[in-house]
């Protein structure tokens, strides 16, 4: 068994590629796999910046006041979540969206079986996107979970898991809509670890407008003295002091 002991030199940016245009698919090639996978290991996230062009933030950001893309509205302090809303989106999804979804699964689908066979777990992930939803179909697990969130002054999100059924794929993505210092302040994303007898650790993960947080969506595996054992992750957002922040997650699994 062995595990990542992670790096600490920034990731690449994606967009310093000599093609003219990239499409998401480029951007997603010219990332360093090797380092993102390393770093979730290690330590349950990591970074891919400017995976999104200003524009495709805009017009993700501009579908949040239209009713057709999306199947519920969820006002967070109804619920005790925090403050603030977030609407799921319906299938068909938008096409970045969807392709975000296709792409993201087949980087990570290698890291999601490594870090099953590290936790003695019998769930193996099929190694396209379109078998993995079929399953959670098959088990009722039919809703579509990616969504799009938005804050405003004094909102923020409590610390939680995206867990919504039996089939969970254990690595999911955030992508900032906004850019801070500009369109908001405040607003942090935020990840804890818990780990067996230790108190919570807690990182605030510095994102831009368009750059990805990959993360564990519960646990990710750790080298403990008695072979492998589980780090339980959270995530959330701090309060937005000014302004307004959108945000695309995008979940790889779907919910019951």
């Amino acid at each position: 068994m062995s595990f990542a002991a992670g790096r600490s030199r920034p990731l690449q940016n994606p967009t310093e590629s000599p093609l003219q245009n990239p499409t998401l698919a480029d951007r997603l090639d010219a990332a360093p796999w090797a380092d993102i996978e390393d770093d979730l290991t290690a330590r349950g996230y990591a970074l891919i910046p400017h995976l999104l062009d200003d524009a495709q933030c805009d017009a993700l950001a501009a579908l949040y006041d239209r009713e057709a893309p999306f199947r519920s509205r969820i006002v967070m302090a109804r619920h005790g979540f925090g403050q603030g809303e977030y609407q799921y989106f319906a299938y068909p999804l938008p096409e970045t969206v969807a392709r975000l979804r296709s792409l993201l699964y087949g980087r990570l689908v290698g890291l999601a079986n490594r870090w099953a066979d590290w936790l003695g777990s019998n769930t193996r992930f099929p190694p396209a996107h379109a078998d993995f939803i079929a399953r959670c179909h098959a088990a009722d697990q039919r809703r579509p979970t990616p969504l799009l969130l938005r804050y405003g002054p004094g909102d923020y999100n409590c610390l939680h898991q995206d867990l919504y059924g039996e089939h969970v794929f254990p690595v999911q993505a955030a992508i900032l809509l906004s850019a801070p210092g500009l369109d908001f302040t405040g607003g942090e994303f935020v990840l804890t670890e818990q780990r067996a007898r230790r108190q919570s650790r807690a990182e605030v993960v510095p994102l831009g407008k368009g750059d990805a947080v990959l993360f564990a969506v519960h646990h990710r595996p750790l080298q403990g003295a008695r072979g492998a054992a589980r780090a339980v992750l959270r995530h959330g957002v701090s309060r937005v002091r000014e302004g307004k922040r959108h945000t695309l997650g995008v979940i790889l699994h779907d919910a019951a």
